[in-house]
């Protein structure tokens, strides 16, 4: 929250909030979303008996009385109607400059109005999105030029329906990211992988480590249908501490993953790091939850949010209001009354096991960015939170609340295949933050901006440059690497039918399977924070912050991101000469 406080003369003019607050809902439009402007209160004009309904609501646009018109249009009954004559008036509300008054107005579109294919884009079985596309293009055209968009432009504004939090959304990054290996480096990463280095031991480091999938399923049945538990080495998944590559070996009947490997230690917590990096273990746990999410009956993405409570949101804002009024005279009361009215906020998930180890982990990366974002939790030099961001002097700001949004999704440079897509090779980091502006209305309800200012979009550009640096220091956000690692395994195993190529049921691991993940109690809220500090000017910044997505099926599906590259690191072309033994299903590349 950005409060302008005049420190000689201990009271303030103006207050400005930017809240860091969790989206509500799943897509953009999943929430009613009420301003109650007094124009909302106005009664349409009567309509002359020869006016049709449409004659009537474009009178009163022309007039300028948006609010009549939106109850004009809400009151047609026939849903098809009330979509058009809503339309009409987001259109009108755009040529005015009012984009947000537009996004509520396209909000309000009746659902049973909505094409089935448009009612299905709704993030993860959400409610129906409400023609968002067709929005952004009417705002696009209103606002060109002299404004500038970043998808058209290069530089300027973004608008996206993305949640706030973590989106894990694999099908869209594999569509954009997939790529063709050309130099055939990845089929001889194939011949590799079938020779086995039957003299490693895991308690040694290895630049590359193999794990069959389906051997590795099969051995953990084996001791859970004995009633044994399943070995520390599996659970740990031999040690593995990134994922590099994915393989299907048809004549063999099995899927290879690859990637460097380090004996392992335990830390103060419990957790596996590995010795050498300090990097976590991936986890068979988080695997198998990630294998039924992509499934036939699996959501297929997820997100996690912490959303503060309409009721605390509509605190704060007549708090604000009132605040205006009388001034502030002591800024560390102002800022725990802030505290207080906003109260607890409640994490919401979707798409995932509330009780699984992926939801504490998306959870916790998330909302420790946000304490990095507030100034409460330390980061690397390259991050800086949202204070040191601000220009030292501020002008005077106007009279409103801001909402901002800060959210981590994945991020790959490219997945790389040879021509027969029985290889893959994953490129680049997998984290990103976003960001945007939103603004909070008397009401505690967010409406979208669809546009990041300066500051705000600054964060999460640098959080995202340094995010290599942070998972190395913290190991949530290297945790949080590893999820999205093991999504993007289980999304491609999913899009590219790996499972029925091998004929492979995914046996206990499948979603009714066997094998039983560790419940932990599921996390549900948390206490707002509230930071503040003093510029040079004498005005304080106050921010109070309070998900997680993943959507990977977006990643998996975009054929730009799947393409043939001679990028590939070298590998020696090796014929297969000798097997695996039956029995062992991890081993290192010779």
């Amino acid at each position: 929250m950005l409060v302008t406080h005049q420190a000689t003369r201990l009271v303030t003019k103006t207050l400005v909030f930017a809240m860091l607050v969790g989206l509500v809902t799943p897509s953009l439009f999943a929430q009613d979303i009420n301003l109650n402007d007094a124009d909302f209160a106005k009664k349409p004009a009567p309509a002359a008996k020869q006016m049709t309904r449409e004659d009537l609501l474009r009178e009163q646009l022309a007039a300028g009385e948006f609010g009549p018109a939106m109850q004009t249009a809400k009151a047609a009954a026939n849903p098809a109607e009330q979509a058009k004559l809503m339309q009409i008036v987001a259109g009108a509300q755009a040529d005015e400059g009012n984009f947000n008054g537009a996004i509520v107005s396209m909000k309000s579109v009746p659902r049973t109005a909505l094409k089935k294919n448009e009612q299905d884009k709704g993030l993860l079985g959400g409610a129906a999105l409400a023609d968002f596309n067709t929005l952004m293009n009417l705002i696009r055209q209103q606002t060109r030029p002299p404004a500038l968009w970043q998808d058209e432009d290069g530089e300027g504004g973004t608008m996206s329906p993305f949640p706030n939090g973590v989106l894990v959304e694999p099908g869209g990054i594999i569509r954009a990211a997939s790529k063709l290996e050309t130099a055939g480096r990845l089929n001889d990463l194939i011949n590799k992988a079938r020779r086995a280095d039957l003299n490693a031991e895991m308690a040694e480091e290895a630049d590359l480590r193999f794990l069959s999938v389906r051997r590795l399923e099969e051995a953990a049945t084996q001791r859970v249908e004995a009633g044994l538990p399943v070995l520390e080495t599996m659970r740990n998944m031999g040690g593995l501490v990134r994922l590099r590559y994915v393989m299907v070996l048809p004549e063999e009947q099995d899927i290879i993953i690859g990637g460097p490997a380090e004996p392992w230690r335990y830390d103060a917590t419990g957790q596996a790091v590995g010795e050498i990096t300090g990097r976590p273990t991936l986890q068979l746990d988080d695997f198998v939850t990630l294998m039924r999410t992509f499934s036939q009956s699996g959501s297929r993405g997820f997100l996690c949010s912490i959303d503060p409570r309409p009721e605390g949101m509509k605190n704060i804002t007549e708090y604000v209001t009132r605040t205006n009024k009388t001034g502030v005279r002591n800024i560390n009361s102002y800022t725990q009354t802030l505290k207080k009215k906003l109260g607890m906020q409640d994490v919401r998930l979707q798409g995932i096991a509330a009780d699984s180890r992926v939801a504490r982990v998306i959870v916790e990366a998330d909302y420790r960015m946000k304490m990095i974002g507030v100034g409460k939790l330390k980061g690397v030099d390259g991050i800086k939170s949202f204070f040191d961001l601000l220009p030292q002097t501020q002008d005077e700001a106007p009279e409103t609340i801001d909402a901002l949004r800060w959210w981590l999704t994945m991020k790959y440079d490219a997945i790389l295949h040879n021509e027969d897509r029985t290889a893959f090779e994953f490129k680049g980091s997998s984290v990103l933050c976003q960001s945007e502006n939103q603004l909070v209305t008397a009401q505690g309800k967010r409406v979208a901006t669809g546009k990041s200012e300066p500051v705000n979009r600054q964060f999460a550009e640098k959080f995202t440059e340094n995010y290599e640096k942070l998972a190395a220091r913290d190991l949530a956000f290297a945790d949080l690497q590893n999820v999205f690692d093991l999504a993007l395994v289980s999304a491609l195993i999913f899009d590219e039918r790996l499972d029925a190529q091998i004929g492979w049921d995914r046996g206990s691991f499948a979603t009714n399977g066997s094998f039983e993940t560790v419940a932990y109690e599921p996390p549900r809220q948390v206490m707002s924070v509230v930071n503040h500090k003093r510029m040079k000017n004498g005005e304080y910044v106050i921010q109070v912050a309070g998900g997680v997505s993943g959507d990977l099926m977006t990643v998996v599906k975009d054929d730009e991101m799947r393409v043939e590259s001679d990028k590939v690191e070298p590998t020696t072309s090796v014929r297969p000469t000798e097997s695996v033994p039956a029995n062992r299903w991890w081993w290192n590349s010779k």
